[in-house]
């Protein structure tokens, strides 16, 4: 009886740190694109994210509520045990997601799921991790850089990232291939230029901006042949899809908070010549 009592009273104090430790969120929205000469749509869209603690585990579930169908987006657990954390991504997005194998995805798309366990090693405050595929990273802040570099098989990617006389400079080189990007503010405009040639400004007051956009032409590349054993060396690796090409536009986006808590934007894109009505909310 006595071993009833004590189980009954570990399961109500589980039971009871679990409620208190569930955090609930979401959005919601609903989008009107006339759609230039094209015939014009709206579509919806509502998601919503729960997050349970207990202790030093947290676990994260995201779920795409709009429809007639419920579909998981997101599930991850992670625990910290003194200086290792390990996380576990629980739902496979490259199977279940066919976005991801769009233009310029990989043919052969492998499953992503699996498990991570980081190092806070006491190295200049840097973190060492390690996955399930055997990629093994570092990342750290040193004199107000910070940097990460992950070791994968034929394809290291290095990036880098500081503030420099007013300036936010970020540096990515992706085996062998670099790309930057400069954020700044003159005048209250937020601005940011990429090395794609891409341009940002964003000005106005809290919750209720404009942002300007510029964005740069996209080329034409062919597919790349691969087979599923790849390994991104010489023979093709896991392959990829063609990219199509798109060529340069702008885009004028209007948002504006309301004191209900929701939001008003307008989106004119001059690719189609279309303008997008969107009202959301956020809980």
């Amino acid at each position: 009886m006595k071993k009833l009592i004590a189980l009954f009273a570990v399961s109500a104090v589980a039971s009871t740190s679990a409620v208190a430790g569930i955090a609930l969120s979401g959005t919601a929205s609903v989008s009107y694109d006339d759609n230039g000469a094209k015939a014009s749509a709206t579509s919806y869209d509502a998601d919503i994210t729960l997050v349970g603690t207990a202790g030093g585990t947290t676990f994260t579930h995201s779920m795409d509520v709009d429809g007639s169908n419920v579909q998981t987006t997101g599930a991850t657990m992670a625990t910290t045990i003194g200086p290792v954390t390990v996380s576990a991504d629980m739902f496979d997005e490259i199977s279940k997601v066919t976005t991801t194998t769009g233009t310029g995805g990989q043919v052969f798309e492998k499953v992503d799921t699996g498990v991570t366990v980081s190092l806070d090693a006491p190295i200049g405050d840097a973190t060492i991790g390690l996955d399930n595929s055997g990629n093994v990273s570092i990342a750290g802040t040193w004199s107000g850089v910070a940097i990460s570099h992950t070791i994968k098989d034929g394809a290291d990617t290095t990036t880098g990232s500081a503030s420099i006389a007013g300036m936010d400079v970020s540096i990515t080189n992706d085996g062998g291939s670099s790309t930057w990007s400069i954020g700044t503010t003159v005048s209250g405009v937020a601005l940011t230029l990429s090395s794609s040639n891409a341009i940002t400004a964003a000005f106005g007051l809290a919750g209720n901006t404009m942002t300007v956009s510029h964005i740069a032409a996209v080329k034409a590349v062919a597919a790349k042949t691969g087979n599923a054993l790849g390994t991104g060396k010489g023979n093709g690796g896991y392959g990829a899809h063609k990219v199509n090409a798109v060529k340069a536009y702008s885009k004028v986006a209007i948002s504006r908070d309301l004191t209900s808590g929701s939001a008003l934007s307008a989106t004119y894109s001059s690719l189609d010549d279309s303008l997008t009505l969107k009202a959301s909310a956020a809980f």
